[in-house]
Formats: C-alpha cells, structure tokens, sequence
C-alpha cells in the first residue's frame, strides 16, 4: 500500500497483448440497491470448494519466494528492479502452467535518487534542519534556493486552498505548510499559484520529516520538500513573529525505467461479466515488501491456482463468468500499474468488467479486518464506491460475520489499486489488514493485538519479511478472496446480474 500521494495519471504505452486479453467483454451489469437476499447470495459449491481448499500454509510457499527473489536482489521487489522483474515472471511462469491465458504489460516509470536534501536556516547562527526532498520534486538552482518564509493558513485543510495563500504574500517566498486533509500535489499547486518559489510541508504528527512525493517528475512543479513537526512549529512561530530566510537545497535525479504488471484469466466463463481481482506486486526499496504487499500477490496467487484445479484453465469447464488476476507493478509510486491497465481499456471493455476486488496488505502483525466501505455506512472521508460497492461490501462482510470473525469498514481513501477502477465507475471492494495507522484500545480488544502500536511497525521497511506476518488473520483473508472470487465467477445476482 503507498504512502497518502496523488492519484494521476502518467506517461502510457499501448500493449497489443494486454488488450487483447482484455478484449473479450460486453455489458454493463445492473446494479441494484443492497437488500439481505442480494447481498447475501447463497455460497454456491465453488465458494464453498475454494474456502476449503485455498489455505495459508498453501500461500505461504508464494510469500517464501518473494522472500527469497527480495534476499537474491538487493533485498528488495521495487518496481523497475531485478526483484520485481524475478517476481512478476515467477507469478506468469506460475500461472501459465497451471493453463491460465497470461500476458505481461510493460509500462515506463521513473526513479527518482535524492543527491542533496537540506534545508538552512539563515542568520547570526544558520543552523540545517533533517530535510526529506519529495519524491520527483523538481530540483533547486545550483547552490539552493534562497527566499524568506511565508505560512499557509494552517485550518482544517492547511494549504490546501487558495483562501491558505493570501494575495501577494508568497511571490518570490518558499511557502511553510502544515500537512493534512489534501493530497501534496494540491499543497503545491496552490502555493505555485500563488507565486511561492518553493513549498516545504511539515509534518502534523512523529518526529521525523514528512516524506511525500508526486506520481511523476511532470507534477514537480516547483522545489518540495518535508519537515518534521517539531522543525516546522518551531520555523512557523519565528517565521510569525518576523522574516526568516531559508535555503532550500534540493538535487534529485529522476531516471525512466520499464516495468510491467502480470495480468491472467480463465479460458472460460463469459466476457461479458468479467470478475476482476488484483493485488500490487512491488514493494518499496527499503525491503521485501512481504506483507506489503507479497501477502495480497500470494493469496491471489493461490486462489487463481485453486481455481484452475476446479477446470477453470479448461474451456467450456470453468465457471460461468470470466475471472481475470491481475498483479500490478508500480503501485508504491501511485497507483501507475492499474492507472495504465484502466487507461489502456476502451469504454466497452471498462463495462465488460462487472467488479474489481482488491487484497493490499492482509497479514499485518497487528491486524485489524478492514473492509472498504462501498455504501458509505461509515460517514467517513470519500463517500460511497460506485454503484454495486455497497452489495460487495455486504457479501464479504457477510461471510466475515458467518465466521464468527469480528470486521470494520474502511474508506475508499485512494491508497490502493482500486482508485483507478471506481474513478471509472466500476464497482469495487476488498480487505486489508492495516498500515502504518494506531490501534486503539478498542480495536486492541476486538481484535488481540497491542493497542497504541501501528498495524504493521514494519510497513515500508526492512522489517517486512516472513518473520512479521499474523498468519491466522492472513488465512481469514484467503477465506474471503476465496468465498468472493468463487461466488462472483458463479453468481452475479447481488450485483443484478
């Protein structure tokens, strides 16, 4: 799961195979309103055969490999490296044998190497505050940019708005931003547009800079950087109370690689009502990404290969709607792997695809069941998902609760691979287990765990190897793709269809 950034769109290339392998689908299911016969349609024997025989020992030998493939190149399966490329074709070479069509979609990305981040206050006494250029910031002038400081409006949405940036006050300045409730791309919009030279956001919370970053090195429009929380408070109250004069010293390199997602589906079932499921296979640079998201990559993994063995590789055997896996490549750096697969459909092939479901993260050590909130019950950030989001959201959560297993919703906040599919209209829902947020003491007693501890303390690091994973919330979440993937590939009823 990537960090909070931008969902945009990015440099794309067409690739005859994936569309071709997308070609095969027709209309557009539908939708009705959730009611307890539709969303909770009857587990039909392919669900009930694939909850049975999809397990977590079985995934697990998946998660052993991208260990090993992280450990064999430079402990790590970011997109556009050694480790990804070795994943990706262990996922194809996997799949192809067990008679699955497969393709690869390759698509350019960009690397960005900081070479210099630092930020100096100027004065009597300069003093450099702990500086985290944003990832594909454009760079400052040789030497750095020098300019005085002027704050954003700090309110419930700091510098995200025009209103934040009074008239005149930032031509020529580095603007000082609070971070939260907009995404960094609009924080620097709106301080370019009101003639800031440079943006630099602090952080709301920790004691680290925050590191934030833009989809591509097209949205760098102006020299970005984080700043902690205690750094910032301290430069916004000097900055109050007089002038303050920064340097602002950034050089970053930003390097265009390829890479590709793996996308496969059944030979049978109908076009006309594809099943949709994916997960991202990159991982940050920091580490193996196992967790992160190798848990979602394997359970989807499994699942396709239990699947096949119920005659879903064989044509005229397999089950009644088409069933295509997809793993993506690039999501860490904003969504870029399911952005190009989407944006490479063309509308009949988008209203081919009655659902998208989406496994990001669901082995976290701290685990909390998350469900995306497709009917919005929650009242929480993004609203509702398209329509038949809430439907899906009911069939998971009406399995979760004939398992006796304790779940809670979770907003469509656009951190993972199904912002590009609901942006198009296209129904979607899913699990995860958690990130980098807190559990709180009443979730610490739904669910076990350490209350006041992140879901996952190892998310985009080292530490997110086999040896952090909560294994028994895992398997609960192979259950679900299971129990989705075989009642969607059999029955669309819920959905209207």
């Amino acid at each position: 799961m990537r960090a909070f950034r931008h969902r945009r769109s990015h440099r794309r290339r067409s690739i005859p195979a994936l569309a071709a392998l997308a070609a095969a689908a027709v209309a557009a299911p539908v939708l009705l309103s959730a009611t307890p016969a539709a969303a909770h349609p009857r587990e039909g024997r392919l669900a009930k055969e694939l909850v049975s025989e999809v397990t977590a020992r079985g995934a697990y030998r998946h998660l052993a490999k991208f260990q090993q493939i992280a450990e064999a190149n430079g402990g790590n399966r970011a997109a556009g490296t050694p480790g990804h490329a070795a994943s990706a074709a262990y996922v194809h070479d996997t799949l192809k044998k067990a008679g699955y069509q497969v393709a690869y979609q390759d698509f350019d990305i960009y690397e960005a190497h900081t070479k210099t981040e630092r930020t100096t206050v100027l004065g009597a006494q300069p003093r450099e505050l702990a500086t985290a250029a944003f990832t594909f910031t454009k760079s400052t002038p040789a030497g750095g940019l020098t300019a005085p400081i002027a704050l954003a409006r700090v309110d419930e949405t700091p510098g995200c708005d025009a209103a934040d940036y009074p008239a005149g006050a930032f031509t020529g300045k580095i603007a000082l931003v609070k971070r939260g409730a907009c995404t960094f791309v609009e924080k620097q919009k709106a301080a370019a547009a009101a003639g800031a030279l440079g943006v630099i956001v602090y952080n709301h919370s920790g004691t680290t800079p925050v590191r934030g970053g833009f989809s591509s090195p097209a949205e760098g429009i102006i020299p970005s950087a984080g700043l902690g929380l205690a750094d910032g408070e301290a430069l916004a109250a000097a900055a109050a109370a007089g002038e303050v004069t920064v340097r602002l010293d950034l050089d970053q390199e930003h390097v265009k690689k390829t890479t590709r997602n793996v996308v496969a589906e059944t030979r049978g079932g109908r076009s006309d009502r594809v099943v949709t499921v994916g997960a991202h296979l990159d991982s940050v640079p920091e580490g193996p990404g196992i967790n992160d998201n190798g848990s979602g990559s394997a359970g989807l993994l499994e699942v396709a290969l239990k699947l096949a063995d119920e005659g879903a590789d064989k044509k005229g055997k397999g089950p009644a709607n088409k069933v295509r896996f997809a793993w993506w490549s690039a999501e860490e750096l904003g969504l870029l792997g399911s952005e190009h697969y989407v944006a490479q459909l063309s509308d009949r092939q988008k209203k081919d695809i009655a659902l998208y479901l989406n496994f990001d993260m669901i082995a976290s050590p701290n685990p909390v069941q998350f469900v995306y909130d497709g009917d919005d019950s929650d009242k929480v950030g993004e609203g509702a998902g398209p329509a038949g989001s809430a439907q899906i959201e009911a069939l998971i959560n009406g399995f979760l609760d004939k398992k006796g297993k304790p779940h809670e919703g979770s907003d469509f906040d656009g951190r993972s691979d199904y912002g590009p599919f609901i942006a198009n209209g296209i129904p979607a829902g899913g699990t995860f287990t958690g990130a980098e947020g807190i559990k709180t003491a009443e979730q610490a007693k739904r669910y076990g765990g350490t209350a006041g501890a992140p879901y996952d303390p190892n998310y985009h690091g080292a530490g997110d190897t086999l040896k952090n994973l909560d294994l028994k919330a895992f398997d609960t979440n192979l259950d679900v793709i299971a129990h989705a993937v075989g009642t969607y590939a059999q029955d669309l009823s819920s959905l209207g269809k």
